[in-house]
């Protein structure tokens, strides 16, 4: 039996459309509510692959809830843990530490209880290391530097995968991919989905920093791969490429049918949108948009490796270009 945590988001509903394509037996996948559940239903009639929907069993439960897990836990050989709460707003702090390190704990404990076979842990290159000056290439290797600002969501991602260490230590066997900007169609509220959502509208600002882009279907293609192979304690960070905001912006807006941005945002912009936006959310109480930490995001233009998985499965990653007209195409439709 395998358990997908997360089966209602981005990776987790292309998961479970993978993994029934590739006629695993026995999918159990978890939901907090009935209605998330229609986003992966919806998914699986964008590809028009209906059809095999109704190989998963539907559990309602909540990493964060144990007795629900100890119903969705039972008979499970292997887990993907895909669930993450994804947030960049520092009033979010305690619900990120919660959800991410916490309902990681949970599904680790879990795991080591139940005996699990093999877990694999969706967490992100927000949680690899920090480059020292005589480095100009982040691998997994890269070490983390605590004297370095990170965001409250890489601090959580670098907790949750402190948790499957621990599990490691006790004898289970797991795997941990560290997706970049993780590109796919059919959540265009969320995530990526709703950054071309942003772009059709006519965002007008870019920046000349850069991170790492990778295909969904990439994504969990690996996943799968990693689970079945002889594959034990290790972390793999999944990039297709490492591309410029700017160039990426540019590059959406042509294949959707969108204006370029015209303004770019510069350091000193940038600075100051995030500390009027802290001021003004303050004084009105509204939510944040824009945080220091996002800001160094934008502005980052270290180089992220993807030689490690390339060279354990010898994959191929689908260009970038290429599956943004796969994505462009059920944008528009």
């Amino acid at each position: 039996m395998i358990l997908v945590t997360g089966g209602t988001g981005l990776v987790g509903a292309h998961l479970l459309l993978h993994l029934t394509e590739n006629n695993e037996e026995n999918i159990r996948a978890i939901y907090r509510n009935s209605k998330n559940i229609e986003k992966t239903k919806s998914l699986f009639e964008l590809y028009k692959k209906s059809e095999l929907f109704s190989k998963i069993e539907w559990i309602k439960a909540d990493i964060l809830d144990v007795p629900s897990l100890e119903i969705a836990f039972e008979n499970v050989n292997y887990v993907y843990h895909c669930a993450a709460f994804i947030s960049f707003n520092p009033d979010d702090e305690n619900t990120l530490r919660k959800i991410n390190i916490e309902g990681t704990a949970n599904i680790v404990n879990f795991c080591i209880d139940k005996n699990i076979t093999k877990l694999c842990h969706v967490s992100s290159v927000a949680a690899l290391g920090d480059l020292s000056q005589n480095q100009t290439i982040i691998t997994e290797e890269t070490e983390w530097n605590p004297e370095v600002s990170h965001s409250d969501y890489a601090i959580s991602k670098y907790g949750a995968e402190m948790e499957v260490w621990r599990g490691h230590q006790e004898g289970l066997e797991v795997v941990i991919v560290n997706p970049g900007v993780i590109l796919g169609p059919g959540f265009w509220n969320q995530g990526s989905g709703a950054f071309l959502s942003s772009i059709k509208k006519g965002f007008p600002f870019y920046t000349n920093g850069s991170t790492g882009y990778i295909s969904v279907i990439d994504v969990v293609k690996i996943m799968s791969a990693l689970m079945h192979s002889n594959c034990n304690g290790e972390r793999f960070t999944l990039i297709s490429e490492n591309r410029s905001y700017k160039d990426m912006i540019y590059t959406i807006a042509v294949k959707i049918g969108a204006k370029k941005p015209k303004i770019e945002a510069k350091p000193w912009l940038l600075n100051l949108a995030w500390r009027l936006d802290w001021l003004f959310s303050n004084i009105l109480r509204t939510k944040r948009k824009i945080s220091k930490n996002s800001v160094q995001s934008l502005l980052n233009k270290d180089e992220i490796s993807n030689e490690k998985i390339k060279s354990q499965l010898n994959y191929s990653f689908t260009p970038i270009d290429d599956y943004l007209n796969t994505i462009a195409f059920y944008f528009n439709t």
